[in-house]
């Protein structure tokens, strides 16, 4: 798209006006989604009101968190070869998923009356928090873009997603290896549904971190993505649906302080918490074709990444040096070279999110 589509200034919205639109959309979403259910906001399996408990929750406590995380110095490092707009976010403190991931998950725990389902989820949800913990805090210690190096990211994502399928092994129907479509089509898989369990939960845990690159986007899409899945799921897995509306407003809770210009960032933390998430419940509730289409953000994201890579090594000349597909990857970056502001990709990718959300809800 071409960026004099937004020349306008009433067409640049601010960080505020996002997140009031973000916050606005999300609620009335899970109103409509209590009131079709037959729930009311005030029901304990309602999405409304644990979403806004964790969403309060977590603005809240930002108030704390992020001058104690400013405290500890733990800043953002930014690349040298990024958008040179973002050098003055250098500084800015990382990490906050540490404040995110537990409460929405503390919240999701007690509300749904400790599910072993959402036992389960939040498990892998908090071991990827955990890992992007260890990436965040190598990062900082070493004052450097360097943490955890590629090889040992991808065997704990691997380690996290064995463990997560032996529990669905042990716990779900055998139905679970069958994918189900839309218009009544189903694929079985047998014994190929493993290692397609295992990939969805690495490749979804690398597109949200890799989405987490502008204010307000990750957390903002992923609230949307969260909240989508919520919907359809709530008819058949409840507590998994709490468990959604919780982590979706612990996200939106983020984006208080995430907004554009961010006073934190959520980092692997909480940005490779969230793929956990979204995989975990799209593997327990047997809804990975509707995740696949909630998470086209994030897919997109992947893939420009992917694709610029691949196409910078096909076109290696004898100096070694190959051709650029994209200005930047992600393709986020390569959307702020082309002349648009963060609050533009922002917005435009919060539309393209709710849109998803909702072809999701009329495909299911």
């Amino acid at each position: 798209m071409d960026a004099k589509l937004f020349s306008g200034q009433s067409l640049k919205p601010s960080g505020t006006s996002l997140l009031v639109l973000l916050g606005l959309g999300v609620t009335l979403a899970s109103l409509f989604l209590d009131w079709i259910n037959g729930k009311l906001p005030i029901l304990a399996l309602s999405l409304t009101l644990p979403l806004w408990v964790s969403a309060l929750s977590v603005a809240a406590l930002g108030f704390w968190a992020v001058p104690f995380l400013q405290a500890l110095k733990a800043g953002q490092f930014i690349r040298e070869d990024g958008p040179q707009a973002h050098l003055k976010k250098a500084g800015t403190p990382t990490m906050g998923g540490v404040f995110v991931v537990p409460v929405g998950i503390a919240i999701a725990l007690v509300w749904s009356g400790f599910s072993s389902e959402v036992i389960a989820t939040s498990l892998l949800t908090l071991a990827y928090a955990g890992m992007g913990w260890l990436d965040d805090w190598q990062k900082i210690r070493g004052r450097s873009n360097k943490g955890l190096s590629p090889q040992m990211k991808l065997l704990l994502q691997i380690a996290f997603g064995i463990l997560f399928c032996a529990w669905l092994f042990l716990n779900q129907p055998a139905s679970i290896t069958t994918i189900a479509l839309p218009f009544g089509l189903a694929i079985p898989l047998g014994l190929l549904f493993w290692p397609l369990a295992v990939f969805v939960q690495v490749a979804e845990s690398n597109a949200t971190n890799l989405t987490d690159g502008v204010d307000g986007l990750a957390a903002g899409t992923g609230a949307i993505a969260l909240l989508g899945l919520a919907a359809l799921i709530a008819p058949t897995y409840p507590t998994l649906a709490i468990f959604c509306a919780c982590m979706s407003g612990c996200y939106l809770g983020f984006v208080v302080h995430n907004r554009n210009k961010a006073s934190v960032f959520m980092g692997d933390t909480g940005s490779m918490a969230l793929g956990g998430a979204l995989a975990g419940v799209g593997l327990a509730s047997q809804s990975l074709w509707p995740l696949f289409i909630l998470s086209g953000i994030f897919f997109v994201e992947a893939i420009s990444v992917m694709a610029q890579v691949g196409y910078y090594k096909a076109t290696k000349g004898p100096d070694g040096v190959g051709k650029r597909l994209l200005k930047m990857a992600p393709i986020h970056h390569h959307l702020e070279l082309s002349g648009w502001t963060e609050t533009q990709v922002v917005a435009v990718f919060y539309v393209v999110a709710a849109l998803l959300a909702v072809l999701a809800f009329i495909l299911k």
